[in-house]
């Protein structure tokens, strides 16, 4: 099984209590990441906290959530080696692994249902890589984490 890193904020909190408890119950190991209650904070700092958490190795995937799986999405998405994606459905997020090849998810914790939730990690994980013609559209995206100019 995997080790997946979770975190949320304020609105994602239960989500994210539920979604671990299911990963517990399914082998997984977990590292949470915070927040570790419904008072308010600030989403920058749990998906950042999962993006590194990924980005060093100690978790193999991670998983966040918010109250619409944006703002932290964009918050894990600005560690260097993360491509991290919000997911509505089963599908995006298996195609989020297949053809993006993301280590990080997003989910949003006020549009999507708890079973619905529960179904795309469950997508997500059970989904690998295809490689061949996405290989060379994940390895310019990898390249984008060293730009900082010339970009079109």
């Amino acid at each position: 099984m995997s080790v997946i890193a979770l975190g949320a904020d304020h609105a994602g909190f239960l989500l994210k209590q539920i979604i671990a408890q299911h990963l517990l119950d399914s082998g997984h190991e977990i590292i949470d990441c915070g927040t570790n209650d419904e008072s308010r904070v600030d989403y920058p700092d749990y998906g950042a906290a999962v993006g590194v958490s990924v980005a060093n190795g100690d978790a193999e995937h991670g998983i966040v959530v918010c109250g619409s799986g944006i703002g932290i999405v964009m918050a894990a998405g600005k560690i260097s080696g993360i491509r991290a994606a919000t997911v509505h459905d089963t599908t995006s997020a298996r195609l989020t692994r297949e053809h993006n090849d993301a280590n990080v998810i997003g989910i949003g914790a006020r549009f999507v249902a708890e079973q619905m939730a529960l179904d795309m990690v469950e997508a997500y994980l059970d989904a690998s890589f295809e490689g061949g013609r996405h290989e060379q559209r994940i390895a310019k995206l990898d390249a984008l984490d060293s730009a900082d100019e010339g970009l079109v």
